[in-house]
Formats: structure tokens, sequence, C-alpha cells
């Protein structure tokens, strides 16, 4: 569609005042009027004339496989405008649906008998899927005064998956993978039930663990190794009601879950254990049991993206009650959640509890930043003091549900999210060590 632009309506615009002052000087100058009327007419028609047709412009465009949440990938467009002697700047926007920022304008300079490229940025916010449904063109004359807006389809669907490349770089942070020749054995050693070998004791070992019988026959002391078990099922549980929907520096809490769950995952698995995927609100969403070897990570990964949004309340009662009668053995349970008070944790207290008689379970929550600060701010105003001291109760009564659960037991773990990978990795391993499951 061709049509004139702001420039060429100004111009024309401008004709009427200069027509007024003109009949009032010489009401026989009118006819100037119409000459100028004309005049602004011919321009315009000659620029219309002059702009690249949009017969002569080819267009192909490249959207990404797949997104990870959180990240930003691109459309690729090659746009080409055949036997059109002059320059043309063209500005290119996505017609887009879905879970994404806002779409930007970008102008590129397409030469004469050339070909430009193009990318146009996507960031997704939310797992799923997104829709490129078209890209708009808009181009002008070389006097500017006329412009062709042009709509080409691409009806292209793109995947929001969880992303991995943060799974890989913290996961490199406990794992070495290969030494400078060949592969390097890792042993894990900590305070589990498997024996490994004896040693010589050494100021800073566990006295409890010296065995004082192979001491008496070696007339030295000497200190039990033990190795850290594997083999054990490690079920990462997620909370998908409302609650998780919150965004935290631009994801939703359960997105960031999602990915620190995929980075423990990676270690786990690479540490001999099993791991599973639960996800529930109102009733239950999501269930793979726990698999072993690395293999899997690629279906663990996929079944995560099964993992919808929800906005129903959380049924912490049956939900847990079915993940308890599920596991048939003793599992390493870390359960993704949030509460807002001590109210609506009671009965999320109540039913991990009958979880915990059972397995090692990690409480996950995420701290929110903008609570701290509305906390840590300066109050100038009577509704800055109200707003700090809600955040205040708020924050006290998540440190009372916290406190009532490590009493029972439970491991609790509440950190910022760019901090919550390393965290959930460490409090793992510390597990793991001391052979709690």
């Amino acid at each position: 569609m061709i049509t004139p632009t702001p420039r060429a309506a100004l111009i024309f615009a401008a004709g009427v005042p200069l027509a007024l002052v003109l009949v009032a000087i010489n009401p026989g100058w009118w006819s100037l009027t119409f000459d100028y009327g004309l005049i602004v007419i011919t321009a315009v028609a000659t620029d219309a004339m002059l702009v690249l047709p949009r017969r002569h412009l080819k267009l192909a465009a490249s959207p990404p496989e797949r997104l990870h949440v959180g990240e930003t990938g691109a459309i690729a467009v090659e746009i080409e405008a055949a036997r059109h002697p002059r320059a043309t700047r063209l500005d290119v926007l996505p017609e887009q649906r879905g879970a994404l920022d806002r779409a930007d304008t970008e102008t590129v300079a397409l030469a004469p008998a050339t070909s430009a490229r193009v990318s146009l940025p996507m960031t997704a916010r939310r797992r799923g899927r997104v829709f490129i449904d078209a890209l708009w063109l808009r181009w002008r004359g070389p006097l500017s005064l006329v412009q062709w807006v042009h709509r080409v389809p691409v009806n292209a669907t793109v995947d929001v998956v969880p992303s991995v490349r943060g799974v890989r770089n913290a996961a490199l942070q406990f794992h070495s993978h290969e030494a400078m020749h060949g592969m390097k054995v890792q042993q894990q050693k900590g305070e589990g039930s498997e024996f490994e070998a004896l040693r010589e004791y050494l100021p800073g070992l566990d006295p409890r663990h010296v065995d004082w019988k192979q001491s008496a026959r070696h007339r030295r002391l000497l200190c039990k190794e033990f190795q850290t078990e594997r083999n054990h099922p490690v079920v990462m549980a997620f909370d998908t009601g409302h609650l998780m929907l919150e965004p935290i520096n631009g994801l939703a809490r359960l997105d960031h879950a999602i990915n620190a769950a995929l980075a423990l995952a990676w270690v786990s698995l690479h540490g001999g254990d099993l791991v599973g995927i639960y996800g529930f609100d109102a009733t239950v969403r999501v269930y793979h049991a726990p698999v072993r070897s690395i293999a899997r990570f690629g279906n663990i990964q996929r079944s995560t993206a099964e993992l919808a949004y929800h906005t129903e309340e959380t049924n912490f009662t049956l939900g847990l009650a079915e993940l308890n009668i599920r596991l048939k053995r003793r599992a390493l349970v870390i359960l993704f959640t949030e509460f807002i008070d001590t109210v609506t944790a009671e009965l999320m207290i109540e039913s991990l509890q009958h979880v915990a008689n059972r397995h090692v379970v990690v409480l996950v929550t995420l701290r929110d930043a903008d609570l701290q600060r509305t906390i840590d701010a300066e109050p100038r105003t009577f509704e800055a003091v109200a707003e700090t001291v809600i955040a205040e109760d708020f924050q006290t009564d998540r440190a009372i549900v916290f406190e009532r659960l490590e009493r029972m037991g439970l491991h609790c773990l509440d950190t910022p999210s760019a901090g919550l990978s390393v965290a959930l990795i460490n409090r793992y391993l510390h597990i793991k060590q001391r052979g709690l499951i």
C-alpha cells in the first residue's frame, strides 16, 4: 500500500495559510494557490514513480528453530531489490504473537543491485510457543513524499524451551570432564556408608572414623574413608500454581526454578543418581519416573517443557500425598514452590511433614529483591512507611515458616535468582557427602 508521508501532508497543508495571506494582499492572486497545490501533487506523483516498486523487492526470512527462555534470538532477514538503480532505506518490523518482548523496528540500507541482511531480536519470557505471522516493510521515495507499506507473510512457529546454556556453565564448576591426556577419574569421597579405604589419621579428620581394631593391628592410627553413595532417586517437584507466575528479573519464578533444576539434573546424572520430574498445582500435571544416564538429559529437558503455567491455587495436600505414594524408595525430593505468609503455608507444612518422614526434602524458594529493597529504602512518606511495614511482616512470616520446617528436619533454600543454581548444587553435594539420602 502506497500512502503520502507526513512530510507531504505538511507541505500541502502549508499552502492554506499561504493562500489566505495572498488573497488578503491581493484577491487577484487566488489562482497562485492552485498552482502551489498542483506543484505539490506533481512532486508527490514524481516521488511515487521513483520509489522502489514492490514487485522488485525479494525477501527471505529465517526464524530460529527454538528460543531459550530469557535469552535473545533473532529472525534473519535477507532483502534484495532487483533492477532498482537507487539506494533505499527500509524499516522492518515483525508481526509476532506470544510471550515475547515488544519488537522494535530495524532499519537496513539497501544498495542498488545488492542484497542486505538484518537481524530482528526476539526475547521470550515464558516457555511454550510463539508465532511469527508476518514481516512489515516500509520504505520511502527519494523525496520522502510517499511511502510503501508492505506485509510479507511468514507463518512460522518457534518453540520456547528452558535454557541449558547456563546449565553447562554451572555444571562445569563441579565437574571436570577431561584432563590434558584423556579422561580424569574423579573420586567422590564423603561421609556415606560405602567404605572406600583406610588411610593414616591426620589432624583434621573425623576421630569418629578411626578404626581401632585395624589401628591396633598396624600399631598406628588408621581412619576409614567412605565413598559418596550413588544410584539415589532425585525428584524435582515443581509447584505450577499462580504464585509461581510472578516475574523476577524478567522471568517467572517457575522458569528460574526449571533452569536451576536442569543444572542440578546435569550434575546428578553425572554423579550416577536418577532424576525424575513432578509437577502439580490444583492437580497432578506431570510425572516422569526417575531415570539414570546423562544420555537421558535431553528427555528430562523436554519433560520440563510440559510444565505449563497455571493460575489455580496449589493443593499441597493432594500433590505431595500423590508424590509420596509414587515414590517406592527413599529419595531426595526438591520442591520448588512459593508461599506468602504463615497462613497460606500451613497446609504446605503439614503435607511436607508426611513426605519428610520417608524422604529427604529440600524446600527451594526465590528471594524477592524488590521486597528487600522496599525494606531497606528510607521511608519519606506515609505510604512508604506502610509499604516498609508490610514488607517487613512478609519477611518475618517467611522466617517463621523456614524455622518450623528446619525444626522438622527439612532443608530450606531461599536465595536470589542469580545464585540459585550454584546454591542448589552445593546443597545437593552437601546432602550427598553427609550420606543423608
